[in-house]
């Protein structure tokens, strides 16, 4: 409820210190009105582009304008974009989705108590993950980052102060990221940051793919839903208190694939609209210049009838545009599995377009057509072990996976990069009833998507001479969750391992597992470090509770170094030689990257 001196107080376009929140953007003459909840601001449900629907489904999103003099109850969260309904499905999950719309275009800002418009504090925009298709983990890719509040949920944050509890209504955040943890993990460290998180539009609607869409310049539309909301962050931060001209951009699985993207969309032929990047767990994605999507829309189109003419004409177009939501989101869940899950349904991905992606993104980075940003980008230790078939146990089973993954790898490439994994690297966990084959086929999945990859990117950004580090997440509480809740383990440090760390919030996982008091240390030490980066450009600073040691990744001598996150061996590594750590040099990083890094597997790999 507002108060009648609240109330009065925006009819004259002041804002008052009450128990609500409330910021003044002169820009727009537009006041927004938050709430306070745990020593950190939250300005809720901000729309920043309009109704996507209609006659604007997939069309390139419109920026949206408040009609000056007027106030927004910025006291609720909005509805995500659409996606498949689902119940919390812990631990990947840990709330239900519901409310979904094509009106999703929102963004949520959160800062610490008291800030003022005259701090300029730096500012972290975050790209949630989810296979650009959904926050349920058991759809397609079965990757999840945690995006979504379900309704009428409780959160309970780690610390003493965090005793207030938040009723959750709507969507733009999950109980792991919720952003009160690395806020107040920041202030402790005396580098205080603001926390944005926005939607953008997932999968048929936001990746949709035609030659009639190229031609109106509406592919990538969820590409572009994000640039637009970083463009709201950099026009309007300055009146919540954040500095314009100190954005970091960060965002993990597919949200890392999206900072990726981002640093090369335009070719950088407009100017980056933010300085710094992490990409957590994705950097590049195998399939974006093949045939995925393209399959995918045409079992759309063929399932709602639109496809009467030709899948590329404008009347194709024009009769999806005629749907209602619901059904188009139906059709595109019922064909979602369909033929086209041989990318083990990472299927709606970004696409050359000849605009927001010019090019192939391997040519763009070959050329340097980037933006020159300092750049964050690592990997969980076992990062795609959970998401892997347990019943792997043979070496045909292993080469069968790779070629699926793959298919247009060669057969002499597949055994060339067969042959740099030795079965001997191996042990398998007879405890946990999993084979050395299944570890086997589990880290060269992880290679190719989530390691070299990325680490060919860095190389690149670096040799423009950005500062560029790499890490190796190498602790988690997963593993004792799986055990706890499913009587599995032996997974390793998996998939989004780092985020309840980063995010200074373990709580959420006290009903499962009971974390020990090195999680807790390292919540607060990762948070930090990633705040950190945001406000210094570095993530170790001197004096403060951060990765210490942690320096740029490529050297002149031509050593690369990566720092090990947490586990008995945290610290810089290079990747091979006499500073190695065990952590690393079981990896072989140099041989197997520099092997799928190859011009030839490049082209194979399709990105």
């Amino acid at each position: 409820m507002w108060s009648l001196s609240l109330f009065a107080a925006l009819l004259s376009g002041i804002c008052v210190a009450t128990a609500d929140q409330c910021v003044l953007d002169v820009k727009d003459n537009v006041t927004y009105v938050g709430i306070s909840r745990n020593g950190v601001e939250l300005f809720l449900n901000i729309p920043f582009g309009q109704d996507t629907g209609g006659a604007n489904r997939f069309k390139p999103p419109r920026p949206y304008t408040p009609t000056p003099g007027s106030f927004v109850n910025a006291q609720s969260y909005g509805p995500a974009c659409p996606q498949e309904r689902t119940l919390a499905d812990p631990p990947f999950q840990l709330s239900n989705t519901t409310n979904i719309s094509e009106n999703c275009l929102n963004l949520n800002v959160a800062r610490p108590n008291g800030t003022s418009d005259q701090d300029r504090l730096p500012v972290m925009l975050y790209i949630f993950g989810g296979g650009f298709v959904s926050s349920n983990p058991k759809l397609g890719f079965l990757f999840y980052s945690g995006c979504i509040h379900g309704a009428n949920e409780t959160i309970y944050l780690k610390y003493q102060s965090l005793t207030h509890e938040v009723q959750i209504e709507g969507k733009n955040s999950e109980k792991r990221i919720a952003p009160d943890g690395l806020i107040l993990e920041s202030v402790e460290n005396g580098l205080p940051v603001i926390h944005v998180g926005i939607n953008y539009r997932l999968g048929f609607f936001g990746f949709a793919q035609s030659a009639a869409l190229e031609t109106e310049g509406s592919e990538n539309a969820g590409l572009r839903d994000q640039r637009l909301a970083i463009e709201w962050v950099r026009d309007h931060i300055e009146h919540f208190g954040g500095d314009p001209n100190m954005i970091t951009i960060f965002g993990q699985s597919s949200g890392g694939l999206a900072v990726g993207m981002q640093i090369l969309a335009y070719g950088a032929d407009r100017p980056v609209p933010f300085q710094r990047a992490i990409c957590e767990s994705q950097a590049l994605e195998p399939g974006i210049t093949g045939n995925f999507s393209i399959d995918a829309m045409e079992l759309v189109v063929d399932y709602v009838g639109c496809n009467t003419t030709d899948l590329h004409s404008e009347e194709t177009i024009g009769c999806l545009r005629d749907f209602d939501m619901e059904t188009l989101l139906n059709a595109s869940l019922a064909t979602y599995l369909g033929d086209v899950a041989h990318n083990i349904g990472d299927i709606w991905l970004p696409v050359v377009d000849g605009d927001f992606v010019p090019a192939a993104p391997s040519q763009l980075i070959k050329e340097g057509r980037f933006g020159n940003v300092t750049t964050m980008i690592g990997w969980c230790q076992d990062d795609l072990a959970y998401f892997t078939d347990t019943n792997i146990t043979t070496a045909q089973q292993t080469h069968d996976f790779v070629e699926a993954y793959v298919p247009t790898m060669t057969s002499d490439n597949v055994d060339k990069l067969l042959a740099l994994y030795p079965i001997a690297d191996f042990p398998a966990n007879e405890a946990a009833n999993k084979s050395s084959e299944f570890y086997r086929t589990a880290r060269i999945w992880r290679d190719i998507l989530m390691t070299c990859q990325p680490m060919w990117f860095a190389e690149n950004i670096a040799r423009l001479g950005n500062d560029v580090y790499l890490y190796d997440w190498n602790q988690t509480i997963l593993d004792d969750i799986f055990k706890n809740l499913y009587n599995e383990t032996g997974f390793g440090v998996v998939h989004g391992s780092e985020i309840s760390y980063i995010f200074g919030n373990l709580t959420p996982y006290t009903p499962y597992f009971d974390p020990p008091a090195e999680d807790y240390a390292l919540a607060s030490r990762g948070s930090r470090s990633w705040s950190t980066f945001a406000s210094t450009g570095k993530p170790g600073l001197e004096g403060h509770d951060t990765f210490q040691g942690f320096t740029p990744a490529f050297s002149a001598d031509g050593e690369v170094s990566v720092f090990v996150v947490g586990g008995p061996d945290e610290g810089l590594s290079a990747i091979d030689g006499p500073n190695a750590k065990v952590a690393i040099t079981q990896q072989k990083l140099r041989e197997r990257c520099a092997f799928l890094n190859l011009d030839e597997l490049i082209d194979q790999l399709r990105y």
